[in-house]
């Protein structure tokens, strides 16, 4: 029953959101970003290079460990190579490979920098650690998605801070996010930017809407917070940065996401409420799920990250944007 109810919540959440995203015009930035200010892709553009910014959902660790349900192979070891992340589908469409997940000992083309925790902050730091590590180089792609841990944080000081104030703050969080893109697309860098999903789509938002205080009545209401504070953050991040179609693309997980709440088995979903990982991430893998589940029918790994199947909606996402825009 309380799953039933969260289900039929998420899909109200997402209609609603969608509405107020229609109201402000964020439908219409996809548009723009898609038509590159009305030019044209002449030839296809190939990177000699992806480098990697952001947060826990771009990030794999030293040893190949991500955020994610972790792949194991037929012999039941760890292969970092399954179940990608959506940068790691990114770079190996271009034959690419992290240093951190190298099983061939490939020339590493791909650079990760993005790091699990970060914050808009430590996004701006990790590209002014690219600057003093060699900078940038001609037909470098980049891509970035960060802002997650941020609007947590704000979470967290409700309802001791007003919406008001907290949406102000995740606005300015999209702002400076932006300012991030425009400053590597003055590097002549090509950037692939993914805004947040609905971040009251969460396990987590969910599980914290069906809390009760002690005297019954529900604290806060962290299913329309959390989606308010994203649409307030998404919203500055597409006002903000260059819209120029032939250095940036705009890949609206939001609106993807959205869609998934609404109809989820459209999207070849089982379940979107519920985690599929029984162990903390990133120590699940694919033998550690919920008894019956993939991690492709399963749109969170946790209570805040997506599992293979959201990352898999978002490399698609991704790549089409990068054929598409005029790189």
């Amino acid at each position: 029953m309380i799953l039933s109810s969260m289900a039929t919540r998420i899909r109200t959440a997402v209609r609603s959101l969608a509405a107020l995203l229609r109201l402000c015009g964020l439908c219409g930035l996809g548009l723009i970003a898609s038509c590159g200010g009305g030019t044209s892709q002449v030839s296809t553009f190939v990177p000699a290079r992806l480098i990697v910014f952001g947060d826990d959902t771009s990030s794999i660790g030293p040893t190949g460990l991500k955020r994610n349900v972790n792949g194991l192979n037929a012999t039941g070891g760890f292969d970092c190579s399954l179940e990608p992340i959506w940068v790691q589908t990114i770079a190996s469409n271009y034959g690419f490979a992290f240093a951190q997940c190298n099983p061939q000992a490939a020339t590493p083309l791909a650079i990760m920098l993005a790091q699990p925790g970060a914050r808009v902050a430590d996004v701006a730091a990790q590209v002014d650690a690219q600057i003093n590590n060699g900078g940038f180089l001609p037909r470098d792609l980049a891509t970035i998605q960060g802002g997650q841990n941020d609007l947590w944080a704000l979470y967290a000081q409700y309802p001791g801070r007003s919406l008001e104030s907290l949406q102000a703050e995740a606005a300015a969080d999209g702002a400076a996010l932006a300012q991030i893109v425009n400053r590597l697309v003055s590097f002549g860098v090509r950037v692939v930017v993914a805004d947040l999903p609905p971040l009251g789509m969460t396990p987590y938002a969910l599980q914290q809407e069906a809390l009760i205080n002690p005297n019954g009545i529900v604290e806060t209401d962290p299913v329309g917070l959390m989606n308010a504070l994203t649409q307030s953050f998404n919203n500055q991040l597409g006002v903000k940065m260059v819209l120029d179609g032939r250095y940036v693309g705009l890949v609206q997980a939001s609106l993807r996401f959205q869609a998934i709440g609404v109809r989820p088995s459209g999207f070849g979903f089982a379940d979107i409420v519920d985690p599929v990982c029984t162990q903390p991430i990133p120590l699940c893998t694919t033998n550690t799920l919920v008894a019956g589940a993939t991690s492709g029918s399963y749109l969170w790994a946790d209570n805040y990250n997506m599992s293979t199947g959201g990352h898999n909606q978002l490399s698609s996402l991704a790549l089409a944007r990068i054929r598409g825009n005029p790189f």
